[in-house]
């Protein structure tokens, strides 16, 4: 038996490998998305005063921090009992739209994008952002500059992009000032500007010559989770969760009750847990899965009945026409980013125009008790989950995390033995053809850094020795 190993996986956030075991025949018998790092959050918080946890979980990752920021405060919000005042509701949903901006561009461009603008198969060394600013530089200097000019708006709001900490128990700390408001609104435009060219340059571009490779890549049938307001519309900052099956029959929950409807598994070749659909049995049969389903941007597409502003609506709508509902085509995780990408610069630009944003009320005070709180936004990367308990001096006694890329777990693990089964056939592959299956990963846009949480005191540890010339030699392992 024969293994390629695919290490590092490129242009993800965060560290991976891909394991693929051929048979003797040359073709694929197993496949495994090893995640060689761990982050030990989950027992961080342990002993901490909740109030601190808003602080310390944005360091779970640098590119996604606001997602992290904005759960946290609202498990601590549930935590205390309270409810924070309208503006302060407000400005935390501008700082995570204007963050989804940001993330959204990366993505897109930065990460995805090389495959399709540059070619799968193209020489590593253009197939990369460097490519598309050599290929399209006037593109690329637009990008760089959305990018920036939705950093910079974070900066205003909240002070800080990265690590921020103006988002607290009970509210937002720092109101927003009709100053900042009118520097802000020609940002905000100019998003929705790149958010409309995004997605015609997508549709006129890139998407309609890889349409048939959309058909039939690493696709599988799941069901599907994300957020929707209680008459079924778009949500990424509140509402009920929305589990949708593959026939497209759902349940509505919500957050607190998560537990009553997804369970965790856990494989020892891997860091990351493995939530699954509760009243189903655990499996990744690729022909015959149970209990898998998948968060993200196509996740939220499938299980909103609509989109809540006018330009992502009528692009729902086209993508409903194309593909149904739910969508399957696991390559359609980049169409639905872009129509996030547009819902995004739309709500932010409609929370500018509010003059109720800035007003100073945007906090209240809050006292310690013992209580549980779950709090819940769509990260970009999918369903993020905080569960907190504290104590009556509000010292945190439990803690539990499910990130976006930890639903997607399973899912990215099936997807990759999907197009490597399909890729490589008796022996034969070259440098396009992992990349190929590097390409499952990326449609997931995983963030491996917030994924892994669980530290149980011990850590499963996998040695392989190799001798001068590559081959292995032993492997010791305590798993």
């Amino acid at each position: 038996m024969k293994t390629i190993t695919i290490q590092p996986v490129s242009r993800i956030e965060g560290h991976a490998k891909v394991t693929i075991q051929l048979d003797d025949a040359g073709n694929v018998a197993d496949t495994h998305v090893n995640v060689i790092e761990l982050r030990g959050f989950e027992r961080f918080a342990i002993g901490r005063p909740v109030e601190e946890l808003p602080r310390i979980m944005t360091r779970i990752c640098g590119v996604c921090p606001w997602s992290h920021h904005l759960a946290s405060s609202k498990a601590c919000d549930a935590v205390y009992g309270v409810k924070p005042p309208p503006a302060g509701v407000k400005l935390r949903r501008l700082c995570n739209s204007t963050a989804y901006c940001e993330e959204h561009i990366l993505h897109f461009y930065f990460l995805s994008g090389p495959d399709f603008v540059m070619g799968p198969d193209a020489d590593p060394a253009v197939r990369n952002i460097v490519g598309i600013v050599q290929k399209h530089s006037d593109i690329a200097r637009r990008v760089v500059k959305a990018r920036h000019t939705a950093a910079h708006m974070l900066e205003i709001i909240g002070a800080k992009s990265i690590h921020p900490d103006v988002s607290v128990p009970g509210g937002f700390q720092k109101p927003l000032t009709e100053a900042e408001r009118s520097e802000l609104k020609p940002m905000g435009r100019s998003l929705l500007d790149f958010a409309i060219f995004s997605m015609r340059f997508a549709k006129e571009n890139v998407f309609p010559q890889y349409l048939d490779t959309v058909k039939s890549f690493a696709n599988l049938s799941t069901g599907f989770l994300g957020t929707v307001t209680p008459d079924g519309a778009y949500d990424v900052y509140d509402g009920n969760f929305r589990l949708m099956q593959a026939d497209s029959s759902f349940v509505d929950f919500p957050a607190e009750n998560y537990t009553d409807h997804i369970s965790e598994h856990v494989e020892p070749w891997s860091y990351l847990k493995f939530p699954y659909i509760k009243s189903k049995p655990f499996s990744m049969d690729l022909d015959n899965p149970s209990g898998i389903y998948r968060t993200n941007t196509l996740a939220r597409i499938n299980v909103c009945d609509r989109m809540p502003t006018p330009l992502a609506q009528a692009e729902l709508e086209e993508f409903r026409q194309s593909f149904g509902r739910p969508a399957q085509l696991t390559l359609l995780y980049h169409w639905a980013r872009l129509i996030e990408l547009l819902y995004s610069a739309e709500h932010l630009n409609q929370l500018l125009d509010d003059p109720e944003i800035c007003d100073g009320n945007t906090r209240v005070a809050c006292t310690p008790r013992a209580a549980r709180g779950v709090g819940s936004v769509e990260a970009p990367r999918g369903t993020l989950i905080h569960d907190y308990a504290a104590d009556k001096d509000g010292v945190v006694t439990d803690c539990n995390l499910i990130v976006g890329t930890t639903h997607n777990n399973a899912a990215i693990n099936m997807s990759v033995k999907r197009a490597a089964k399909d890729l490589i056939k008796a022996g034969e592959y070259h440098q396009g053809t992992l990349n190929r299956v590097e390409m499952a990963i990326r449609a997931y846009d995983p963030c491996l850094s917030c994924a892994t949480h669980q530290l149980d005191g011990r850590i499963a540890v996998k040695l392989t020795i190799l001798d001068a010339d590559g081959r292995i030699r032993d492997v010791l392992s305590n798993a």
